[in-house]
């Protein structure tokens, strides 16, 4: 049996199923550059650095390219 495709109807809150997440090293000094990029609301301000909210994410990248110390990295997650 093939299971039923995971489709943003079926995630709450419209989240998109993708492969692609992004990492946050120790580089980041929480600037906030890359939480108001995100078109996804995929990150989340938290003192150290923003967490990153996987199942939001659409692997656009647009954090990855804004962040002024490189601390944002493209991952797989599957």
């Amino acid at each position: 049996m093939i299971p039923e495709p995971v489709t943003p109807e079926t995630l709450e809150d419209g989240a998109r199923p993708t492969p692609w997440s992004v990492a946050i090293d120790d580089r980041c000094t929480a600037c906030g550059a890359c939480l108001s990029t995100c078109p996804e609301h995929a990150l989340l301000p938290a003192p150290r650095r923003p967490v990153v909210v996987a199942e939001r994410c659409s692997g656009c990248g647009e954090c990855v390219e804004i962040c002024p110390r490189g601390a944002i990295t493209d991952v797989w997650t599957r």
